[in-house]
């Protein structure tokens, strides 16, 4: 079978790795892919945006399946798209995409169908601003209402804060939407929580917990994620039973009954707080870092678990996983998620060895003729390590991020620290 992987970060690197150890997989390409997906598959250089552009290629490659990584592809319509055209796809409708393509789409959904989530307002209008922000104690959080590539939504101390980031947003700071959700700030830990569903029948499918901000001890700006452990210690089998009952049962119910049944991976965004846990948001795809330490963990056969939400026999799979845990550390250019350098060598990256404990997926990565790797954006490196002990498997990614020569190179020693401490 030939399988076509859509995107370029190292979460499509992590399900290239994952994918290529199935004995059903004759041939991978990644599109566009990256430095490291190069040397594991055959990357394609083609625009993610024009699908006809894109179908002459799959069906030159008598490409067999799609999988599609990031969120764009899909909120634009990729799987109906290629559906249409007799081509199978892994990833959620156009429609079912609207999770994530609308935080507004996904609050009205927890409204109706009663999913524990934050209190909120829908903003559209200058005039309602004022009057909005006072109905909220401080801090406030202030999100876009469309895709924002992790960058799209603030916490503010301040109701100043709060007003200036709203009027931003309402005047088109972000291209997908200038809609703007205004939502009380909920106390508590993060975590993520994955599941793959046929539109029906669902079954988890790992946790993990992500560190959003730039700086050590989360702190700075949000960028689309500095690093995560896997599993989640947060998740007792209490509060994955609450989870279950009280947020992705009725998600999935509610999409089909809305007629846009949801099939893939759904990725809550939650927050737990005395044992309760609440949605803070939903994406259609797995994350980046978390994808890394997922795709390390898993035992069985990632196709094999793809083609059975596509013919509907998922209620006959069993995921068995890897019981230590997975850390991965991301090594960003200096400088992001704000102004950074790109095409910066990497040096001794081929030196760095690579098995089923330890792994360094590549994202924002290009080659010269010469074999040479470049940085070319923000996230670069994802440097992933399992071990029995978290603190051993974070030492290691380090040491391995270290022994890099990469002039700016920035990373968080960190990752875990709260878990680690105790």
């Amino acid at each position: 079978m030939n399988i076509g992987i859509i995107g370029s970060g190292a979460r499509e690197h992590a399900l290239c790795y994952k994918l290529k150890q199935s004995r059903s997989v004759k041939k991978i390409y990644c599109i566009p892919g990256n430095a490291g997906t190069s040397e594991i598959c055959e990357n394609l250089e083609v625009d993610l945006n024009n699908f006809e552009e894109l179908y002459k290629v799959v069906i030159s490659k008598k490409i067999d399946l799609l999988v599609i990584g990031p969120e764009i592809p899909l909120v634009n319509g990729i799987t109906d798209f290629f559906e249409e055209k007799k081509i199978k796809v892994f990833g959620p409708s156009k429609s079912a995409s609207q999770l994530e393509g609308s935080k507004a789409f996904m609050k009205k959904i927890c409204k109706e169908f009663s999913i524990p989530s934050a209190k909120y307002e829908f903003v559209n209008k200058i005039e309602q601003v004022e009057d909005v922000i006072n109905k909220f104690n401080l801090p406030i959080v202030v999100k876009s209402d469309g895709l924002a590539a992790g960058k799209g939504v603030s916490i503010c101390k301040s109701k100043k804060e709060a007003i200036n980031d709203i009027k931003s947003i309402l005047n088109g700071k972000f291209k997908t939407s200038k809609n703007v959700i205004v939502e009380e700030f909920l106390d508590g830990e993060e975590v993520s929580y994955f599941v793959i569903t046929d539109g029906e029948n669902y079954i988890p499918i790992g946790s993990a917990q992500d560190h959003k901000r730039i700086g050590e001890n989360d702190t700075g700006l949000n960028t689309g994620g500095m690093g995560a452990y896997s599993p989640s210690l947060l998740i007792t089998s209490e509060i994955d039973s609450k989870i279950r009952k009280k947020i992705i049962e009725p998600t999935i119910k509610a999409m089909k009954q809305k007629g846009y049944p949801y099939k893939g991976i759904l990725y809550a965004g939650l927050i737990i707080n005395n044992s309760e846990p609440k949605l803070i948001e939903y994406n259609i795809r797995f994350g980046d870092p978390e994808c890394q330490v997922l795709m390390m963990r898993l035992k069985s056969d990632l196709l094999k678990i793809i083609q059975s939400t596509l013919n509907k026999t998922l209620d006959k799979i069993n995921i068995k996983w890897i019981k230590e845990y997975c850390i991965t550390v991301v090594a960003a250019s200096k400088g992001y998620p704000e102004k950074f350098e790109k095409y910066k060598e990497i040096k001794k990256i081929g030196d760095i060895k690579q098995d089923s404990s330890q792994q360094i997926f590549q994202a924002s990565t290009i080659k010269d003729k010469q074999g040479r790797v470049y940085s070319n954006g923000g996230r670069v490196l994802s440097a992933t390590v399992i071990n029995s002990s978290l603190e051993d498997a974070r030492n290691r990614a380090l040491k391995m991020l270290d022994n890099l020569e990469w002039e700016n190179k920035y990373y968080r020693r960190d990752i875990g620290y709260k878990v680690i401490k105790k």
